[in-house]
């Protein structure tokens, strides 16, 4: 992985009420970034809850009933987020959406896409509380994963699950050199938590972490209805990186419609850092345990 243009997208939920118009939504959103050179491009946790826009009211308007409402719709738009990928020869994380599995269970799962087409998904490993006590979704049941893509090795942390150390150590290990931070959260406390959390493990890792919040209101949407958070890269605070470690950031927690933050980044720059940092924080990782 050498220099490539990453784009993160501060995501507003719309209210889409016909599949055609999601359809212009995405593709016009794809061809922006695309447009502006970006070669990888993030969505936040939860995207596809817009597809829940096309549901009746009353079943839109129900906690329940809008992840229950959106399942038909999930074929049709994992192809779509497919043929964009291909068609701009672009690796697509779209966000993640509450699919419906086999053992009868709803799991936060974000999908990944290339060139060639489906490369995986990852399922979100740990729940928040709304996720668990009010939602019913559940945790992950095959772990965390390392994707080969033709920008190099990726893994993906949605949201809550870049507060716990251990799952990117994981995906450090596994070689992974970016990790995806998909997120959605309705409070600057809850933002700030998942930021802090990314640049820790950023810290910890010595690797790069792209974030894409939801931002902005959704009246119609019972899960969404509230959104704050900025798209940002975070990277070790080292030679030759910022020395917040916020290698670049949106310019507000709130918009009024989707926004792009585009930026260009030398990944072999930030590798370098593991063998000729100030610190060597991978490195020296199982010293804590000694103590």
């Amino acid at each position: 992985m050498t220099a490539i243009t990453l784009a993160a997208c501060q995501y507003k939920i719309e209210l889409i009420e016909s599949w055609e118009a999601y359809v212009l939504h995405l593709t016009g959103l794809v061809r922006e970034a695309v447009d502006r050179g970006a070669k990888l491009l993030l969505l936040p946790e939860y995207a596809g809850l817009v597809l829940a826009g096309q549901l009746d009211q009353d079943t839109r308007s129900d906690l329940h009933g809008s992840i229950a409402g959106i399942q038909p719709l999930i074929p049709a738009w994992v192809e779509l987020c497919e043929e964009l990928a291909r068609t701009h020869a672009i690796v697509f994380q779209p966000g993640s959406a509450p699919v419906l599995d086999p053992d009868g269970l709803y799991r936060n799962r974000a999908f990944l896409f290339g060139p060639d087409g489906l490369i995986g998904h990852q399922d979100k490993i740990i729940m928040t509380r709304f996720e668990r006590e009010q939602w019913g979704i559940a945790g992950a049941v095959d772990g965390l994963k390392a994707f080969d893509t033709p920008l190099g090795k990726l893994g993906i942390l949605i949201c809550y699950d870049n507060e716990f150390p251990m799952l990117a150590h994981t995906l450090a290990e596994q070689g992974v050199d970016l990790i995806l931070a998909p997120s959605c959260t309705d409070t600057l406390a809850g933002a700030y938590r998942v930021r802090i959390g990314a640049q820790a493990r950023a810290l910890e890792n010595q690797i790069a972490v792209l974030a894409s919040p939801t931002a902005g209101t959704a009246p119609w949407s019972p899960a969404m209805d509230e959104n704050r958070g900025r798209a940002a890269l975070y990277v070790p605070p080292d030679y030759g990186m910022p020395p917040t470690g916020i290698f670049a950031e949106s310019d507000s927690d709130s918009v009024e419609e989707s926004h792009w933050l585009i930026t260009e980044i030398d990944m072999t720059g930030v590798a370098r850092l593991r063998t000729e940092g100030q610190v060597a924080t991978r490195r020296d990782w199982p010293e804590q345990f000694g103590v």
